[in-house]
């Protein structure tokens, strides 16, 4: 495939299709949860539904991450019988599949022409450009992953109950040379598939942990960033369990170790390609844009965190001194902030928005971050005044602080009128209901910590 496989058209995708004699395409759909859901079909109804769209099940946003339905009907569900929704391939999101023997590629599927939009994670982001681009500015983004790799394959983890689990490489040891040297043909792999499927990596290295890696892609169009992160993330874990490894992008899956980020680096572009984030006649280069874009972020980041820290384990992540906030801070070059302003250049200039762990579905995180600042454009809002040293000693207002747990930020999301205005009503009502039975499927767990504590003392 050519390199600028994103500018892929209808005709062009049929052109690949029918040269390359492929005759399995998998179509993919991004749930709620951030998970690809999807199914192959026959070059013959690929080809057909390229043209004229085709109905997919609408359950796959009626379901929870463990495909048990959710009891409200707040979008799909029993009183309507599951029903199709219309779906639409979009032709520039083809990539390759080389972790597949047979010749085969992957598309993309999305809902604008139905009532699915108003819930669909990609759809949602598409909104959220569009309303961008009609204020003046175009999105580039990138997303960091930091994911633990397991010796282990889907049946030891439950066979081990999830206990005594086996990283790839023992002890801490980031930005460790000796560990992607002896490793090295993993490593060489993994940036090998991601420049095959389109969304190369500008590096990979250790991170501090037992196993754990960090995969950094490079900028591209919003959108298209939020497309790589969902692929890059299914398919570390295709590539990991052919090798009898098992790829984890838990927010943190052990206290023993610091929580997995997914930090989000954006950028925003004037209609002629210029830099909307950098003004030289100001400090530190920060245009006006740029300083009100970050006061949305700001101002709305405990609002819309459901859409960010979108688990229950995502909230274990947020504590004190392990790398991430707890407040809706911000600072210049401050990795203890929520929001680091990084600066220097027209080039680099951007926001790295700190708060996302890997657990992210990428598009909604990306909508979320980029939604807030578009709405601290359009309102011109002043951010508090950047923090200079540990943000973890700064005593924040209580509006400035993040909600503990998801329960919390769902109902501060359907709370938000400006979440409405942002993403719609019944994406709002959908989401946060579905945020909320989330927590609550955790509620009658017992968990290790509490037989630890309870079982003999209490």
């Amino acid at each position: 495939m050519h390199k600028d496989e994103h500018k892929m058209t209808i005709e062009s995708v049929k052109s690949y299709i029918k040269e390359h004699q492929i005759e399995n395409i998998k179509l993919a759909v991004v749930d709620v949860d951030g998970v690809l859901r999807g199914k192959y079909v026959h070059s013959k109804k690929f080809l057909s539904a390229l043209d004229k769209g085709f109905g997919f099940c609408s359950v796959v946003f009626g379901w929870d991450s463990n495909d048990v339905l959710y009891k409200n009907d707040s979008f799909t569900g029993w009183a309507d019988g599951f029903t199709d929704a219309k779906a639409t391939i979009d032709a520039s999101s083809m990539r390759i599949l080389p972790t597949e023997d047979y010749k085969s590629v992957i598309l993309l599927v999305d809902f604008s022409e139905s009532k699915a939009a108003s819930v669909c994670p990609r759809s949602i982001l598409r909104k959220t450009l569009d309303r961008l681009e009609k204020i003046g500015f175009k999105a580039s983004a990138s997303f960091e992953f930091e994911f633990f790799l397991f010796t282990e394959t889907p049946k030891s983890i439950r066979d081990k109950n999830y206990h005594n689990l086996e990283p790839m490489t023992p002890g801490n040891f980031g930005y460790s040379i000796l560990r992607s040297s002896t490793h090295a043909n993993y490593y060489h792999e993994i940036m090998e598939l991601s420049q095959q499927m389109g969304m190369p990596l500008e590096g990979l290295h250790t991170e501090t942990g037992a196993g754990v890696l960090e995969g950094a892609l490079e900028y591209s169009e919003a959108l298209r960033a939020a497309d790589n992160g969902a692929l890059f993330k299914n398919f570390v874990k295709v590539w990991a369990q052919q090798h009898n490894l098992m790829a984890c992008f838990m927010a943190k899956w052990s206290s023993n170790y610091p929580g997995q980020s997914g930090h989000i680096h954006i950028s925003l572009q004037n209609r002629d390609g210029s830099s909307a984030f950098y003004d030289d006649s100001k400090s530190e280069g920060i245009s006006d844009v740029m300083r009100w874009f970050i006061g949305g972020q700001q101002k709305l980041m405990p609002e819309l965190l459901a859409m960010v820290a979108s688990t229950c384990n995502s909230y274990t992540r947020l504590i004190p001194g392990f790398w991430a906030p707890t407040a809706a801070s911000w600072g210049m070059d401050n990795r203890t902030c929520a929001l680091r302003a990084i600066t220097g250049s027209e080039k680099c200039q951007r926001v790295e928005y700190r708060v996302s762990a890997a657990d992210i579905n990428p598009y909604l995180a990306l909508a979320a971050a980029i939604g807030s600042g578009l709405w601290g454009i359009e309102h011109k809002i002043e951010p508090t005044k950047a923090v200079k040293g540990n943000a973890y000693d700064v005593d924040f207002s209580q509006e400035l602080q993040l909600p503990r747990t998801l329960s919390h930020a769902a109902e501060k999301l359907k709370n938000s009128k400006i979440a409405r205005d942002l993403f719609g009503d019944m994406f709002v009502d959908h989401y946060s209901y579905t945020r909320l039975w989330e927590d609550q499927q955790q509620l009658g767990a017992i968990t290790d910590w509490q037989l630890k504590r309870y079982f003999e003392i209490i």
